[in-house]
């Protein structure tokens, strides 16, 4: 996928480690918004962490087929999406997200995930996708309802963050069930 619009009217694109500047930038305008929900590695302080980062998701892309996408409004990256975990041989993978706080509510993310799970049910043939997220994110729970997922159980105090450990929540969406998630 080289570059798609998405309904919101903003593009997806591949998030590679040239960009690593602009990345980097984009992480200082959403570090503290998006830090209590995605993996302390994820937010990074620095180029030279967010290149690391970005080298980390292109070396699975090209392994697995499977990356770290950027959501831009204009030139502007506000946010993305990726594969946390892609694994042909199990059939599953699991698909996580961030968005700087200006851009939340537009429908970016759950319209950039609907590329990604079509990328993976219908060109890879993959049987499972995850969504993760803690318990009290209000908007990941609702972009997981809204892509037609089904809440599996929640994890308790499986997710910490500065010493305190939050419940997590797994929803599932299986490739039969794609079809009719699709909206």
């Amino acid at each position: 996928m080289l570059s798609t619009t998405l309904p919101s009217g903003a593009t997806l694109s591949p998030l590679e480690p040239w960009r690593a500047e602009e990345f980097a930038a984009h992480l200082d305008r959403a570090r503290e918004h998006i830090r209590p929900w995605v993996g302390p590695s994820f937010v990074t302080t620095d180029i030279d962490g967010a290149r690391a980062t970005l080298d980390r998701y292109a070396e699975r892309a090209a392994r697995e087929g499977a990356g770290i996408y950027g959501i831009r409004v204009g030139e502007m990256l506000v946010g993305g999406v990726m594969f946390v975990d892609f694994s042909p041989a199990t059939g599953s993978f699991e698909i996580g997200c961030w968005l700087e706080p200006g851009a939340e509510g537009r429908g970016h993310i759950t319209a950039a995930v609907r590329v990604l799970l079509a990328y993976a049910f219908d060109e890879r043939g993959m049987h499972r996708a995850e969504w993760r997220c803690r318990s009290d994110n209000e908007r990941s729970s609702a972009v997981a309802r809204r892509l037609g997922m089904t809440l599996d159980g929640v994890l308790r105090e499986a997710w910490p963050v500065a010493g305190v450990f939050h419940d997590k929540q797994v929803w599932s969406l299986l490739a039969g069930e794609w079809e009719a998630a699709r909206g």
